[in-house]
């Protein structure tokens, strides 16, 4: 493997000031990728970049107390060229427009990364689930796919859970949805879907276990010096949700040391190791792990700066940023949320040599096997959990490995003159080329590819 300090010279537009908007974040992410991308026609990075369909919808609904309260959602089509758009559905009190394309966007990368046949979608409904009840939330989606109609469909635009959403609210958008287009095989409309819905087994587990198969081939790439794999590994993990805290399951199961673990309430700390059912019974009665007997109580921020072979940010966005980059001392960061880190604290982890396995890359196992399960529907199987663990596993291998060729490559001297030639402006810096801008390149290329093979309409 190349070494991992050559360095290319790259404009400073997006990290000389910390600039957290995810919109601006993803475009300028983009535009450091497209750099190394010599074949595109005139016009087609902005078709790329752009959104193809961008909804927003305002609706009521009836609360239980018989008061009525109005709610905004959205929907975002980023990209159909390689199939049906594809991507969860959030409810959340901070979801807007921007948020939604940025996330949309990604899913694109993502599903062309990983090998999918969708391209990019996402939709959330601006909302705080703890303060509805599970009828009122049933009425919210009911009304919010409704208002949707056409837009969504199994070879159109197809949902998936997300963050405060689950099985059930894909039920209600199934059964929505079929009532809505009766005497069609509607399964495929959405994914995440309970098993007797027509569900995949492994589903739950999809984008933890996918976290897991990342780490465990880069580590078998020899992606971090005297680490060759996960066993004995020393894990912080941020986040005991449904994805991290599988993703402790499963790397505690491989032989890792969990150490730290967090939820919204903070973190708890332990040089031995964390009893990870212990820590699942006293979130269960306590409803978190602060306090948890044996631990050390600490902030999430603080948590994130521990000694550990591994950090995995399985929570929120830009959660490693400029200000506490430099305090890192994970010798692997790898990113099970989305977007956790910023586009300078991506600079500064490169030039210290830590590599960063990128969102697009490692939580993509929830959108391959929400494939799995679009495909069993359509034909009407129901493949095994082996199956689909097998199938997985063998998607997340392959998308490591043309990530780390497609890195490779780029380290060699041959670069485009848009590089050398920002040598000398204001403001120019040397950044090493990180696994990021390997995985765009790699993604964006088989998108644009697509569009030029498929010719441009009319």
């Amino acid at each position: 493997m190349s070494d991992p300090n050559d360095t290319q010279q790259l404009t400073l537009t997006g990290s000389e000031q910390e600039d957290l908007d995810p919109a601006h974040l993803a475009r300028f992410q983009f535009e450091r990728a497209v750099i190394h991308l010599s074949h595109f026609k005139q016009g087609l990075v902005d078709f790329l970049v752009a959104p193809k369909r961008v909804l927003e919808v305002n609706f009521p609904i009836e609360l239980d107390d018989g008061s009525v309260k109005n709610f905004k959602g959205y929907r975002v089509l980023h990209n159909r060229v390689l199939g049906p758009g594809k991507g969860g559905i959030r409810y959340h009190p901070e979801v807007n427009r921007e948020e939604v394309i940025a996330l949309a966007t990604l899913m694109t990368w993502k599903c062309a990364l990983i090998d999918v046949p969708y391209g990019g979608a996402k939709g959330g409904v601006r909302c705080d689930t703890k303060q509805l009840s599970q009828v009122e939330l049933r009425k919210l989606t009911r009304r919010f796919i409704t208002e949707l109609g056409d837009n969504i469909g199994p070879n159109t635009d197809i949902p998936a859970p997300d963050m405060y959403t689950d099985e059930q609210t894909m039920s209600w958008v199934y059964d929505t949805y079929d009532i809505l287009h009766p005497g069609r095989n509607n399964l495929p409309v959405v994914t995440g879907k309970p098993l007797d819905l027509g569900g995949s087994f492994g589903r739950k587990e999809a984008t933890g276990r996918g976290v897991l198969y990342a780490t465990q081939r880069y580590l078998e790439k020899d992606g971090v010096a005297g680490l060759p794999e996960i066993s004995g590994a020393s894990v912080v993990i941020q986040g005991f949700g449904e994805v991290g805290g599988t993703a402790a399951r499963l790397f505690q199961k491989e032989g890792a040391k969990i150490i730290a673990l967090s939820d919204s309430h903070g973190g708890i700390y332990s040089e031995e190791g964390i009893d990870l059912e212990a820590a699942r019974e006293f979130k269960q009665t306590h409803g978190m792990l602060v306090g948890l007997p044996n631990t050390t109580t600490m902030t999430n921020a603080d948590m994130l700066e521990l000694p550990c072979d591994i950090l995995i940010p399985a929570a929120l966005g830009n959660q490693i940023h400029r200000q506490n980059a430099s305090r890192i001392q994970a010798r692997l960061l790898v990113e099970a949320a989305n977007g956790p880190t910023t586009a300078a604290a991506d600079d500064i982890l490169s030039e210290r040599g830590i590599p960063v396995l990128p969102d697009i890359l490692v939580n993509s196992g929830g959108v391959t096997v929400s494939y799995f399960e679009w495909v069993q529907n359509i034909g009407n199987e129901r493949w095994s959990l082996a199956e689909v663990r097998q199938k997985l596993q063998k998607r997340m291998y392959t998308a490591v490995d043309t990530t780390l060729h497609r890195w490779d490559k780029l380290q060699t001297p041959e670069q485009p003159t848009q590089i050398e030639a920002a040598a000398d402006e204001t403001g120019s810096y040397n950044v090493p080329i990180n696994l990021r801008t390997a995985a765009l390149c790699v993604a964006i290329s088989r998108v644009a590819n697509v569009t030029l093979e498929r010719g441009i309409w009319p």
